[in-house]
């Protein structure tokens, strides 16, 4: 079988991790392998990058040194891990990947889209996911969901940056239909599970 690659888009507290993990058991009771990853992260040297990212602690970083990070840990995890797993035939899901940069630092944090596409084309080598799932849902109710833990250095932000966040997702949604499905996170997660399983069973041909 073709690799196939997926990945999981939304706000803070969308239920992508949630869903990830009911696929990935789904694909696996079919004998379908998979290789299940995240944004930032994946090889160690990524994850290294991520706790850099997420520490509350550099609240200094700037917008660009953070853009520049996040590119990092994406050329990484896109050569050592996501590119030989689809060569090798397997489904690969991923929580985020450069549609998120282009959220959360192209509309939360203003920087400019056209060298945001630059550096997203150099550090994923050209590589564009085959299908994405957006779970959408209203901020206030993402973040309500995640309250009752430690935020990390994004989660904590305001309001504002967060529905900006969501806007622009939704924004590519509407200009990537073709591999853009938007479900909505107010659902059970089992119906939303349902919707995710069915989609990714046929565009596979299974």
């Amino acid at each position: 079988m073709k690799g196939f690659f997926v990945t999981f888009e939304g706000i803070e507290g969308s239920g992508k991790s949630t869903q990830i993990k009911f696929l990935e058991a789904a694909l696996e009771e079919r004998g379908i392998p998979c290789l299940v990853t995240r944004e930032p992260g994946g090889p160690p040297l990524a994850e290294a990058i991520r706790s850099l990212l997420l520490d509350t602690s550099y609240s200094e970083i700037l917008p660009e040194t953070e853009l520049l990070l996040y590119m990092a840990s994406r050329a990484q995890h896109t050569g050592q891990w996501i590119l030989p797993a689809l060569k090798q035939g397997k489904v690969v899901l991923c929580d985020r990947y450069y549609d998120s940069t282009i959220a959360y630092q192209g509309a939360a944090r203003r920087l400019d889209l056209d060298l945001i596409a630059t550096l997203t084309t150099f550090a994923t080598y050209h590589t564009i996911p085959d299908l994405t799932f957006l779970l959408d849902l209203p901020v206030e109710q993402g973040l309500s969901r995640i309250s009752r833990r430690q935020l990390d250095r994004l989660e904590s932000e305001h309001l504002d940056f967060h529905e900006r966040v969501r806007q622009q997702y939704l924004v590519i949604a509407r200009a990537e239909v073709s591999r853009y499905i938007v479900l909505n996170g107010t659902k059970s997660p089992q119906d939303i599970h349902e919707r995710i399983l069915s989609t990714v069973l046929s565009r596979i041909g299974v």
